[in-house]
């Protein structure tokens, strides 16, 4: 395996309090037991290995700083952790944070231009939708200071440097067609749509059955907007669909068969799996053998049976997806949706019927343009 993406959770608790977050509110205790922070030697210990991996593997990779959020980094060690990926990795190894948006100021984006590294801020739509869900430890809605953090990203002279876009995860009760207008009116650069996470044991909010449509219907609108926007922004979920049904490929996991290298790096310097995992079951994103940045190889972890075989669960096993004309497109959704306590990832995703319905949509309204 090479790796394609190293996911740095440089943070183990956050200061906000989403209701659907994976990491707090799905079962999975871990967070609990890490340090709250990487410390300067886990620190060095990545940027000692990071170097090395792209040297066994000369083949680039994308760095995510995650969290919790991310921007809890003590300043020092944020600074230390970016300029030290920027001295030590090519141009082509990106460098970004995902954020809630909350904790942005000037001098953060000053070091983020001098690193060239991105920003990606998460943000659920208008107030009244994103603060049903993302909400402060207080119960108070978020949107006001995330919004003055893209505000203020986009103030700055360099912005298109610096800010990606926004993550938004869906709510299927809201208005799809308000929710695309709403972040054209903030002119993102990009938005990225996830469902919330849920399995057979389950269910994500808004999702009433296995075999219901809510998000599939809501995505299906949101493509209509898009495809009729003379000017839209990027949605990679969308551009991924409209790819693979023109034949082209995916450019991240849960479209497609394209299988991704990914590690995690905890705060403690663990080498974990696919952190979205911990929605499952408590220790899902736990190899049965105890990597860390302080003494093992990444190349050397990629390569062993044991990462080959995580990697793999990408691909679905089910004899329904394996049967399934629309696999190549969907690529059996992401692993976590497939897990049922009984039967473990040998499933269709929950959302297999929101990804026919999206999928057919995308694809009639294409073959009308031909």
């Amino acid at each position: 395996m090479q790796l394609d993406t190293i996911l740095l959770k440089v943070t183990s608790r956050c200061n906000i309090d989403c209701s659907y977050c994976y990491v707090y509110h799905q079962g999975d205790t871990s967070w609990q037991r890490m340090p709250k922070h990487m410390s300067l030697g886990t620190v060095e210990d990545v940027l000692k290995q990071l170097p090395t991996l792209y040297e066994d593997q000369q083949h680039p990779f994308a760095i995510v700083l995650h969290g919790g959020e991310p921007l809890l980094l003590p300043r020092n060690i944020l600074e230390a952790l970016l300029q030290g990926l920027a001295d030590r990795l090519p141009a082509t190894c990106s460098r970004a944070i995902q954020t809630n948006g909350t904790l942005i100021d000037d001098d953060l984006l000053e070091l983020c231009l001098r690193t060239s590294t991105t920003l990606s801020v998460s943000l659920d739509g208008p107030a009244n939708v994103n603060d049903t869900f993302r909400i402060a430890f207080n119960g108070e809605g978020t949107y006001a200071r995330a919004a003055a953090g893209i505000d203020r990203i986009r103030q700055h002279p360099q912005a298109s440097r610096i800010f990606t876009g926004a993550l938004c995860v869906v709510d299927p009760h809201s208005n799809a067609r308000r929710i695309y207008e709403f972040f054209k009116s903030l002119a993102v650069p990009s938005v990225d749509f996830l469902f919330k996470d849920g399995n057979y044991a389950k269910l994500p909010p808004g999702k009433t059955a296995i075999e219901s449509t809510e998000y599939g219907r809501w995505l299906a609108v949101a493509w209509d907007c898009y495809i009729n926007d003379p000017d839209p922004p990027r949605i990679r979920v969308l551009d991924d669909l409209g790819r693979l049904l023109l034949g082209g490929a995916s450019v991240k996991e849960g479209c497609g068969q394209t299988m991704y290298g990914i590690a995690v790096i905890d705060t403690d310097g663990t080498v974990t799996k696919n952190d979205t995992l911990k929605s499952t079951y408590d220790g899902a994103d736990r190899f049965e053998k105890a990597w860390s940045v302080s003494n093992d190889r990444l190349s050397e972890i990629a390569a062993s049976p044991e990462f080959v075989q995580y990697s793999q669960l990408q691909h679905p096993t089910s004899p329904v997806c394996q049967a399934c004309s629309l696999l190549s497109i969907c690529g059996g959704g992401m692993p976590l949706s497939r897990w049922h306590p009984e039967t473990g990832l040998a499933n269709p995703s929950i959302y297999c019927a929101d990804y026919k319905l999206v999928i057919g949509h995308i694809q009639e309204t294409l073959q009308n343009y031909r």
